[in-house]
């Protein structure tokens, strides 16, 4: 996957985004992080977050302007999170006392001119990375103008205590030394930072470049002046009475970043893009949210633990995850996009060892409800698609993963049920009937209906195509298989005279539109509401409402969706739209061969889905019908409704196993060739006669075995001889690879075949 490629998708998810309180604040304060630790009481872990960002927490918690408050989701809402109050409640809540941790002495040396907050801040960050460091103060004191802050808002003991980690640092300091030109210390220092405060020295007196105000010209990415090694920041470089404490210590933070850079013989402006304040394109959902007064303080002292807790409950906690709250896929893996963007790419990467994120990878369902989602419209099923292409092309892709459905595939293809033939009596069609594989196994009788209704109702010819479009092949990075199946289906259109497709199955047709676009094609329900119902679909005596679920493969197609709506009206039925429908419905567990690859996922899909109605549901995609109903939801398909008079049992029914899936496709073929056009068809004759008891047949759903291929190991140990014997019950004990699946099979003589006790696989090859 190509880099640029990973970072432009990437880019589209927004969930590492900060909140915006944490982009509008200069030095991006975790106020989220402090906001949840308040939340359990963890004042310490609050102020390690705090003091993370702020090196003077005391002073700055009591004295912050809260520019971050502009960027607080709740102002949507109500009103913003009072931070600074929560601040200070870390601050006067926590016990520990930071460490300092000082590194070996570097050999450059810097001069601060201005011992306020911009200018300590400076010196803090610097003295952090071990340059030595001298400090010119005008006056006695640190601190500059935050003595001039009210007594009973900032405390001086805070001061105090704030200013003892100054201590721990080697600066050198110089009290009532006021620097008015920069000469007297220029050739003494490797760089010099200026925090003078506003109006403190003419910025003439410094010799450097002034803008149109007559203040110093002051870069603002790098704070860099038109001198190289000096640089300035603070209340200096602002209008006079525009100050701002938190902007101060983000000045000196930016500063002394760019006089790290400039030792380093480094950019100075390079990837800064979001140092200070900046708008954030995290997404937050406030749909349901309702307004909260904020928690003022009883005491001027600031919040009591239960008034902090109460204003940090306030808090939104703003995240996006909007895609992850929606798809189960994506939920179960604990992550979201853009970190998953990243694993796929490193996956793909690895030459030699352990392709941990394979199986994520060939989980998704690839319906695109992430897409549809996402604020930025990342489609995991893209990234997914991509992946396993890939991996198909390296030969990474594990057989385990599709090989069941791909075998499926290839049945459907084969003699065994494909089928091209033109209506009885017409040479040529003017159109065709393509009920996809999955609708011929899980209700054959319903394509015979059909069919049969079609040719009575439609003039030209209606020719008949029995075989799979390919999904399988698709979803599984097959694309080789995938464009040989579509040619195949090409070339028997082209037989029958190119007519229009009259496509069963929901999936089909999207394909067709999708690959084959100068191939006409139209949905089987949007022909009903055109020409009309047969005859015995009827309106219902009693009117009954269902929970319409809209194929993924239907995304955004609102035709078809209204003609599965018009004709569920004329039969006499009301429908409920389900939370997630038509452009934002989900997938069944079905699409992408989730349900092979990631049972546990696809059974979470389906459990989730079917719980978003106690009505029955109305599908019309014969997997999306079997899904639930396989796991207890009362399901139609729309053709039940028509052919089967929306009978009770028909929505309890569960749909057939893998082994009478395959057995069904082929006796439709069977069924249809003699009844139809009166060819007499001789059954494929078994090789061997299995007997497989309920218990058993419902094991080898739950492991995908098919009786036959049950058969082919019985018929391989009986041939050859290769088989254990079981010393207590007598059972033979075999085993054969017909493919890339090794099959093991326990089983004994009965009569004239044979019963299965027991059947497992895996897809080791076993040698020697």
């Amino acid at each position: 996957m190509d880099q640029k490629v990973l970072r432009q998708r990437e880019a589209k998810c927004v969930q590492e985004s900060p909140p915006g309180c944490t982009a509008r604040c200069p030095v991006h304060v975790d106020v989220r992080g402090m906001a949840k630790a308040v939340r359990k009481e963890d004042y310490t872990a609050g102020f390690a977050l705090f003091h993370r960002m702020i090196p003077f927490p005391g002073i700055i918690s009591r004295i912050c302007d809260q520019p971050c408050r502009q960027g607080c989701k709740r102002n949507e809402i109500d009103e913003p999170i009072f931070i600074r109050a929560l601040e200070q409640a870390c601050v006067d809540n926590n016990s520990t006392i930071p460490n300092v941790l000082l590194p070996p002495a570097k050999k450059q040396k810097v001069a601060i001119v201005g011992a306020g907050l911009s200018g300590l801040t400076v010196a803090v960050e610097l003295g952090r990375k071990g340059y030595q460091l001298v400090i010119f103060e005008a006056t006695d004191r640190l601190g500059g103008s935050i003595w001039g802050i009210p007594a009973e808002q900032l405390p001086r003991e805070v001061i105090h205590a704030d200013f003892f980690i100054l201590g721990k640092f080697p600066f050198t300091l110089h009290y009532t030394t006021r620097i008015v030109a920069l000469h007297s210390i220029y050739d003494d220092f490797d760089a010099i930072y200026l925090g003078t405060g506003a109006g403190q020295i003419p910025a003439a007196d410094f010799g450097l470049a002034l803008d149109e105000d007559g203040r110093i010209e002051v870069d603002a990415v790098s704070l860099a002046t038109s001198d190289s090694k000096v640089f300035a920041g603070g209340s200096l470089r602002r209008a006079y009475g525009d100050s701002s404490p938190i902007a101060s210590v983000a000045d000196g933070k930016i500063a002394a970043i760019s006089i790290d850079r400039l030792f380093q013989k480094a950019s100075l402006t390079a990837n800064r893009e979001n140092e200070g304040p900046f708008d954030t394109l995290l997404y937050t959902n406030i749909k349901g949210i309702e307004p909260e007064p904020m928690v003022l303080p009883a005491h001027s002292g600031g919040y009591t633990r239960e008034e902090a807790g109460r204003e940090a409950n306030r808090c939104l906690l703003c995240e996006c995850l909007e895609c992850v709250k929606a798809c189960e896929y994506l939920a179960h893996y604990r992550g979201y996009p853009k970190r998953y963007v990243r694993e796929v790419y490193n996956n793909l990467s690895i030459v030699m060892g352990i392709h941990h994120a394979n199986k994520m990878i060939n989980s998704c369902s690839l319906c695109g409800l992430c897409e549809e989602i996402c604020p930025g419209n990342l489609n995991m099923g893209e990234v997914c698609q991509q992946a396993r292409q890939m991996m198909v092309e390296k030969g990474k892709m594990p057989p385990s993963a599709h090989d069941f459905a791909l075998r499926d595939m290839r049945f459907s293809n084969s003699e065994k049920f494909a089928l091209t033939r033109h209506q009885p009596g017409y040479a040529a069609s003017e159109l065709v009937f393509y009920p996809g594989c999955q609708l011929a196994a899980s209700s054959p009788q319903y394509v015979q209906q059909m069919y049969k209704f079609l040719c009575e109702r439609l003039d030209g010819g209606v020719g008949l195509m029995l075989g799979c479009c390919g999904a399988p092949a698709s979803w599984a990075g097959q694309e080789g298989l995938f464009e040989e199946t579509m040619q195949s289906l090409e070339n028997n259109w082209r037989v029958l005279g190119s007519p229009r497709i009259i496509a069963g199955c929901p999936t089909c047709y999207s394909l067709f539109n999708q690959h084959l676009p100068d191939r006409p094609a139209e949905s089987l329900w949007t022909l009903l509401e055109r020409i009309g119902l047969p005859e015995p679909a009827r309106l219902q005596d009693t009117p009954q409402t269902l929970a319409i679920h809209d194929s993924c493969t239907t995304r955004y197609d609102t035709a078809l969706q209204g003609s599965v709506r018009t004709l569920l009206g004329r039969l006499g039925y009301s429908w409920e739209e389900l939370p997630f429908n038509r452009e934002q419905t989900n997938c069944c567990g079905y699409g992408g061969l989730m349900l092979y690859a990631n049972k546990e996922v696809a059974h979470k899909v389906i459990d989730r889905r079917i719980k978003e109605s106690e009505l029955d549901y109305l599908a019309y995609c014969a997997m999306c019908r079997d899904n639930f109903a396989g796991q207890g939801k009362r399901t139609y398909h729309l053709l039940d409704l028509i052919w089967g008079n929306g009978q009770e049992e028909l929505a309890a029914q569960t749909g057939p196993g893998y082994s009478e899936r395959q057995d069904n496709r082929a006796k439709l073929k069977q069924t249809l060739l003699r009844e139809v056009w009166g060819e007499e068809v001789e059954a494929i004759p078994a090789t061997v006669k299995v007997t497989v008891p309920q218990a058993v047949l419902a094991v080898m759903e739950e492991r995908q075995i098919l009786v036959e291929d049950v058969a082919k190991v019985i018929e391989h140990a009986e041939g050859t001889g290769s088989k254990l014997r079981h010393g207590e019950n007598g059972h033979y004990i075999a085993y054969f690879q017909p493919a890339s699946v090794t099959y093991w099979v326990e089983y004994s003589p009965q009569g004239d075949g044979f019963v299965v006790h027991n059947a497992y696989c895996h897809r080791l090859e076993i040698t020697g």
